[in-house]
């Protein structure tokens, strides 16, 4: 009886979410529901620098605590470019359940009766392009790696219902971190780079990350690093054949050892020891297979904040490329839009440290009618152009599934602005 009962008590909160005032998060360990605004973390100069997001959040949570808030927890999202303004706010309440065991299969296997004109920006010929010149920089001895992604903006004559895509994610994708985050209004588009979508009405992030970022627990902290992806097949030999392969692709196998090799020169000052195993394992989604590696450790002080342990580590190599810095500028260059959120993280930090964030991939941004997806690939030595276009469009179809639609080309094409 007790399962069953925290079964239904995380399915009520994934029920109860509503968009405009909401933050959604299930992990496999737990279902989180946070409602109202209690206090904004005001933007503010400086964040780039080392540990000082972590000190103004931790100066608010204080504040908040000596006012009478009962537990606060900060909620929500940091964007790719560590220079932007982060999105995280106190809510006034916060409920969290079990594990979300969802009975119900996803509408993978049903059509989507609402028609969707879908535009690339940029167009597959300009994004091969772009492969093309992140591997002339790797050619020239520049960069070590580098992830460029691009976008696909659906629109359709009705408004998105948020909170139904968010069951559909749920659903189809259990083992995985499904996020529903409310974004603020954003700045016009800069350098005459075009915004990642025209704004007017409220957007809504949402996803279903394969990709734990760091996990901090007490003393304990764990983070689950993917590099080194393969499309699923419906076929099971296929499937198998193809989950064999990536275990055992060198090109794979190497963009694997540069994220793990990062994340854990990022987390060992920090801890008394650290267990990196030796060799990838695979993760499955419903759609993709990931080599995978987790790493687990104790820190060494009980100050050391999740979200401390988050901006040490972000960028991982697994969504920007290395050297970092070369490799952001680069995407900077090539990318013809800003990323905003899409690869930064998502998640939640309480008074005491604790929290836990996720690499914020396969997501959509979501406003009134329209939904703009991203998606990216990591280009390492032995890339080709074609591949990495085939991998994204891949890695669409966690987003596109869910909206009941099987893969980009099932969509309508046409001019969606």
């Amino acid at each position: 009886m007790m399962e069953y009962h925290v079964i239904s008590e995380a399915i009520r909160l994934l029920e109860e979410y509503r968009s405009g005032d909401a933050f959604f998060l299930s992990s496999p360990q737990q279902t989180l529901l946070a409602q109202g605004t209690y206090a904004v973390l005001p933007p503010a100069e400086g964040d780039t620098e080392a540990g000082a997001l972590s000190r103004r959040v931790a100066e608010l949570l204080q504040s908040a605590a000596k006012a009478g808030h009962d537990a606060p927890v900060v909620v929500g999202a940091l964007p790719f470019d560590p220079a932007q303004p982060a999105h995280l706010m106190v809510p006034m309440s916060v409920r969290t359940a079990g594990t979300l065991h969802m009975d119900i299969s996803g509408p993978s296997g049903n059509r989507s009766a609402i028609k969707y004109k879908v535009r690339p920006y940029p167009e597959p010929k300009e994004y091969i392009r772009g492969v093309e010149q992140g591997i002339s920089l790797l050619h020239k001895g520049e960069l070590r790696k580098i992830v460029l992604s691009r976008t696909l903006l659906l629109t359709s004559p009705l408004p998105v219902d948020t909170a139904k895509l968010l069951s559909a994610l749920a659903s189809s994708n259990p083992q995985g971190y499904t996020f529903a985050v409310n974004l603020p209004e954003p700045d016009s588009g800069k350098n005459g780079r075009q915004p990642a979508a025209q704004r007017r009405e409220r957007r809504t992030l949402i996803g279903a990350s394969p990709e734990l970022l760091v996990k901090r627990k007490g003393l304990s902290v764990t983070a689950n690093p993917l590099a080194g992806s393969a499309a699923r097949s419906s076929d099971p030999a296929e499937d198998r054949r193809r989950a064999e392969a990536l275990l055992k692709s060198a090109k794979d196998l190497h963009e694997h050892q540069v994220v793990v090799e990062a994340v854990a020169a990022a987390l060992r000052p920090y801890c008394k020891f650290l267990i990196v195993p030796p060799a990838p394992s695979l993760l499955q989604t419903a759609t993709m297979w990931h080599l995978s590696t987790v790493l687990e450790g104790e820190l060494s002080s009980p100050d050391v904040s999740s979200l401390e342990l988050a901006g040490a580590l972000h960028p991982t190599p697994a969504v920007c490329g290395t050297p970092t810095e070369a490799a952001r500028e680069a995407i900077r260059k090539i990318e013809p839009f800003d990323r905003g959120f899409f690869t930064g993280m998502v998640g939640w930090c309480d008074l005491s440290g604790d929290g836990e964030w996720v690499v914020t991939i396969r997501c959509a941004e979501v406003e009134d009618c329209s939904l703009r997806l991203y998606a990216g690939a990591g280009v390492v030595s032995g890339s080709s152009p074609e591949g990495e276009l085939a991998e994204t469009g891949a890695k669409f179809r966690t987003m596109l599934r869910a909206m009941g639609i099987e893969n980009e080309d099932s969509a309508e094409e046409g001019d969606a602005e």
